[in-house]
């Protein structure tokens, strides 16, 4: 069966364009060869863009469709773009909070024309480019596929500071600690583990199974433009481990000269300080050909003990980011990128921070060293044909320390190196519909070592898949239809995989959009970032083993949804619900298989990940944006899930198999909101909520010595809320100065039930990440 899919999809995809013409929908004919560019033609273009009110908008951009050509409108809102192609011309304008609008113009060469634009406010940003549904940038409201996007307005809003603080405020996401002593964060899609999510940075998969343990604390906001989450299987497009869903790190791409510098400082409900400085400055020069982005932040947070026990609840964290984001246009037609960052990242949990590891009663240590970037040349000689290539790849060296009891052994060292390379080419052309062919391929190396001095576990694992994966899209104003696979040969598993998708999008009035999907997955039978974390818990650490007899999983996900986009005069509404279902075969699930003590006399927990006979995962999401331009924006989403294994699953021997799966609530949703109350002073609401949920409690030491057994919790609810005032000072035209203040966690929705002493179970930890916190913040930005 597979054999006859992979015959069809292939067949279907690579003979269509054999029967079709070239196409360019979006210009008339032009002579032989397409337009073409004079280096010096003058012909030039001038102006201004202003709103709906005639109010001139500063740093608008202004580009010329399908080629590098553009600029940026000076801080009143003026242009002026020279030496454009001879011929017409598909002018592009956009700005932040504006519907891009699209105007057709034919250049004569020694000319200058005048063009003034007017653009009108948006509230939904219905006309957001993304890249994550097709590796091709598409407008959202377009996409075959439901594409969420988490902006930079988000996380201001928010007063995030990394994204595992934005994250929450997205459909279908949950982003929780999983270790009270490390602080791991996981971030789930539609209830699925974090395992199951791929995590791109800038559409690569250079995230590797080291990377992820704390991917979304690495991630300062200040490299970040915006993050794009798919949901569902994104295997035939990305490869292994995109199973739940795809979240897509864009970082920031330099458009005009800007500088920033800014600091939030938090206080915990106890006088805990988290504080976070960071500083970013685009470049650009005079021509526009060359641009480059630098950024850099500090992150210095204490150590937070909830219940005065003397051991910490949220660990001691600091961080220092730096990087940088270019590129230089080789052509009008050509664009050469460049991206580089490095994270240093220290982080402690447990009791005696003052003292070496081993010497603390229980510790868990761990200090990053990260380095990465990439390279991509884009060539797009007109609409037709785009050709690009890619190489990324990223270093991390881990020092680590996980131990109870004074453990002098209880130190690790891990190195890791992932390597991405690849080649996408991209045909637009005409059969029937308007089309565009993708095809590519991929190759991804992740070299790991990892060892652990106190049981000398010395893990070396080489994974690396080549990949070839192709696509055919159909689409017009009223029908997208997307077939696409992905083949990939990846090195741990005998047969090549083959994932399939499948996407269609109806539209049977212009502001109504019905998608069907299908899409596949797959997890390779590897160390996965959870399997190289170790608890310290009870008195012990805990180790987690994989199963030599280890099978790959696979998921199939199907979604339906609606998109609906009204305009009652100048209130802008959007309503989206969504239903999906996913199957898990051969799931990978952990369970407790001994208790031992070592040669060194301390106690050890080993556990091993192998095969369930699989889940169900399925629910529905609902999601509402509505707004009035200059006034307020309010986006609201909710959840409702089942996640469940096929049979009953036995982690433990004292406790009964379980069918539900553990810290996935039926139940969960957030609020984001933005109240405009003058053109200077703004006012901030957001939430979470969380249902109840089922988490594991394992045996633990109570301060008197009693020992508790394995059990089952059922958690309450929390409703985590929070409030942030901002006022700008307009110092002179261009320069701002921004004070803020808030308060997060207002109703301090935190664990009650935290366990006590060197003997708790670190794992048992659940809510909301943080306690009622409150901040005040500056920024000075040009």
């Amino acid at each position: 069966m597979r054999h006859t899919l992979f015959t069809l999809f292939t067949l279907l995809l690579l003979t269509t364009p054999l029967f079709a013409t070239a196409h360019n929908p979006q210009t008339p004919h032009v002579r032989k060869g397409g337009i073409h560019v004079h280096k010096h033609s003058d012909a030039n273009i001038s102006g201004h863009v202003v709103d709906e009110n005639g109010d001139h908008l500063p740093f608008a951009t202004i580009t010329i469709k399908d080629t590098t050509i553009g600029c940026a409108a000076d801080g009143t809102g003026h242009y002026h773009l020279v030496n454009l192609p001879v011929g017409q011309n598909t002018i592009v304008v956009s700005a932040l909070g504006y519907d891009t609008i699209e105007v057709t113009h034919t250049a004569h060469p020694h000319k200058t024309e005048t063009l003034n634009f007017t653009l009108k406010e948006a509230t939904t940003m219905v006309d957001e480019v993304v890249v994550s549904a097709t590796r091709n940038e598409t407008n959202r409201r377009e996409t075959a596929t439901v594409v969420n996007v988490a902006s930079a307005k988000l996380f201001e809003g928010t007063a995030s500071s990394n994204l595992s603080e934005a994250m929450n405020f997205q459909s279908g996401l949950r982003v929780e600690n999983t270790c009270g002593n490390c602080g791991a964060p996981q971030l789930r899609i539609n209830g699925l583990e974090g395992q199951y999510s791929q995590i791109l940075l800038d559409s690569r998969a250079v995230f590797s199974s080291l990377a992820g343990v704390y991917g979304l604390d690495l991630m300062p906001v200040a490299m970040v433009e915006r993050v794009e989450v798919i949901r569902g299987g994104g295997s035939a497009l990305l490869g292994s481990s995109a199973i739940g869903g795809v979240v897509n790190i864009i970082t920031k791409d330099p458009v005009r000269n800007t500088f920033s510098l800014a600091n939030t400082t938090n206080i915990m409900e106890d006088g805990t300080p988290d504080i976070n400085t960071s500083l970013g400055g685009a470049f650009v020069s005079d021509d526009y050909r060359l641009g480059t982005y630098i950024f850099g932040q500090v992150k210095n947070r204490g150590g937070y003990d909830r219940n005065d026990d003397g051991f910490s609840d949220i660990t001691k964290l600091n961080s220092e980011t730096i990087g940088f984001r270019s590129y230089y246009k080789t052509s009008a037609h050509s664009r050469l990128s460049a991206e580089y960052h490095h994270i240093h990242e220290f982080r402690r949990g447990g009791d005696q921070f003052d003292v070496a590891p081993h010497l603390s009663t229980l510790c868990e240590q761990l200090e990053h060293n990260i380095d990465g970037g990439g390279l991509r040349f884009d060539y797009f000689p007109n609409y037709v044909h785009r050709l690009s290539a890619y190489a990324s790849a990223q270093g991390i060296h881990r020092d680590s320390y996980f131990g109870a009891d004074m453990n002098p052994n209880a130190y690790g060292t891990t190195d890791d190196f992932t390597f991405v390379g690849g080649a996408q080419y991209t045909l637009n052309y005409k059969a029937g519909l308007p089309a565009e062919l993708t095809v590519g391929a991929e190759y991804n190396h992740n070299d790991l070592d990892d060892y652990y001095t106190a049981t000398q576990r010395d893990l070396h694992q080489v994974v690396y898949t080549a990949g070839l994966y192709a696509q055919n899209e159909w689409k017009s104003d009223k029908l997208n239809i997307l077939v696409g696979f992905r083949l990939d040969k990846h090195n741990m598993i005998e047969k090549p995989v083959f994932a399939p998708r499948a996407n269609l999008r109806y539209s049977p009035i212009e502001n109504l959009g019905l998608r069907l999907s299908y899409s596949s997955g797959y997890r390779a039978p590897q160390a996965y970032n959870e399997d190289l974390h170790i608890d310290a818990l009870n008195h012990s650490v805990s180790i987690i083993e994989i199963d030599p007899n280890l099978e790959p999983e696979e998921s199939h996900s199907i979604s339906a949804s609606a998109d609906y986009y009204h305009t009652f005069g100048r209130l802008q509404a959007n309503i989206l619900v969504e239903g999906f279902y996913t199957m898990l075969n051969d799931v990978f699930a952990l369970k407790t298989i001994r208790k031992e003590v070592g040669d060194d006399g301390n106690n050890y927990i080993y556990k091993m990940r192998y095969n369930a006979t699989g889940a169900r995962v399925g629910g529905v999401t609902a999601e509402v944006k509505l707004g009035i331009p200059s006034i307020f924006d309010v986006q609201l989403g909710y959840t409702f899930q089942k996640s469940r294994y096929q049979e009953p699953e036995q982690w433990s021997d004292v406790v009964t198999p379980q069918r539900e799966m553990f810290r996935s609530p039926d139940h969960y949703g957030y609020l984001s909101s933005n109240f405009y109350i003058t053109k200077q002073f703004n006012a901030s609401l957001f939430a979470t909520y969380t249902g109840r949920m089922l988490v594991q409690h394992a045996e633990h030491t109570l301060p008197d010595g009693n020992v508790v057994g394995d059990a089952e919790v059922r958690t309450p609810s929390f409703f985590d809320c929070g409030v942030k005032l901002s006022y700008t000072f307009h110092l002179t035209d261009l320069i701002n100065l921004e004070v803020n203040a808030g308060v997060k966690n207002i109703l301090d929705a935190y664990q009650r039930d935290i366990d006590l002493g060197a003997g708790r179970d670190s794992a048992y930890i659940y809510g909301p990440s943080l306690p009622r916190t409150f901040f005040f913040g500056v920024k000075l930005h040009i």
